[in-house]
């Protein structure tokens, strides 16, 4: 019988017994640090607690319970087991969804309205075409990829940086460190969905938001990690940068009592730019694990070098 340990945040065990009952009938389910999580043969997570996966000696796969990995391999100690996320088709139209309306924000000037509306101020902006308007992604994941094919088919002007070389029609790429610079200084929105490696901890620093045109706004929907807010309020208050969406953070939830809910120009959603549900998470789970226990090929491994 089935083992499967959940070691995650609160509330996650408890979307997915049902379904994950469902899809294997008669698994046994498991909470760290329950004795018994540690006998588990599948370790299902979401920041377990450092240390916790190594004290596993049976495990023949961890697995997040969403896209990204870096809440698990953070920790230097976890095992030599396969790791698996979660890849979900609406996940894609969630974030795009999530892109698109970023991108309108900033372009067709809500970020003004709003607070004239608030004001009582009637004011009105020249709109501009959507191709003079330059939209700059980072990270051409699929999550990537499919946000810039929808913005070039809304006539955005529409560019990407990715790690490696890559092709994508209508977008104009840039890739490689020595390129990074050169992205950035013509992005008028610059939208982050980069995955979280030890090489993009802290990548949107003073220096590198700078080189974005006076004016730009940002759209962070990857990792609150890629971020250093101070910087970021300190380019917003001298005026260099128009304003941010923030879905993401270091610490979530974000405080209530945290500066950024009150910060002029911030708009701060709470890390819901696009979410699986708990029926595809059981059923890829799932799926897994009657792949390891068959020796199949593992769905959506991820490449621990890579850390994605």
């Amino acid at each position: 019988m089935i083992n499967i340990a959940f070691l995650s945040t609160p509330g996650v065990k408890e979307s997915l017994v049902g379904p994950l009952q469902q899809e294997l009938p008669g698994v046994t389910l498991t909470t760290w640090p329950e004795p018994e999580a540690r006998d588990a043969d599948i370790a299902v997570c979401w920041k377990p607690p450092a240390g916790a996966l190594a004290s596993m000696p049976k495990l023949k796969l961890i697995h997040s319970i969403a896209a990204g990995v870096d809440n698990i391999l953070c920790d230097p100690t976890v095992p030599d087991r396969p790791v698996c996320r979660i890849v979900d088709p609406d996940l894609t139209t969630g974030m795009t969804e999530f892109v698109l309306w970023g991108t309108l924000y900033f372009h067709r000037d809500f970020d003004r309205y709003i607070p004239n509306a608030r004001e009582g101020i009637w004011r009105r902006y020249d709109q501009r075409a959507p191709f003079e308007t330059r939209v700059g992604i980072l990270g051409l994941g699929a999550l990537g990829s499919a946000a810039a094919t929808r913005l070039v088919d809304l006539g955005f002007a529409v560019s990407a940086w990715s790690r490696s070389p890559k092709s994508l029609a209508g977008v104009t790429m840039f890739s490689g460190e020595d390129a990074l610079d050169r992205f950035l200084g013509q992005a008028d929105i610059l939208v982050s969905l980069l995955p979280l490696t030890p090489s993009t901890m802290g990548i949107l620093n003073a220096d590198r938001l700078r080189r974005l045109p006076r004016g730009a706004a940002v759209i962070l929907c990857s990792r609150g990690e890629h971020l250093v807010t101070d910087d970021l309020v300190g380019l917003l208050r001298q005026g260099h940068l128009r304003g941010a969406i923030l879905d993401v953070f270091e610490r979530e939830p974000l405080a209530p009592d945290h500066s950024l809910w009150r910060e002029p120009g911030v708009l701060v959603t709470p890390h819901m730019a696009t979410i699986a549900t708990p029926r595809v998470i059981a059923q890829q789970i799932a799926e897994n694990i009657k792949r390891i226990e068959s020796g199949a090929p593992l769905l959506n491994q991820v490449d621990r070098i890579r850390g994605y």
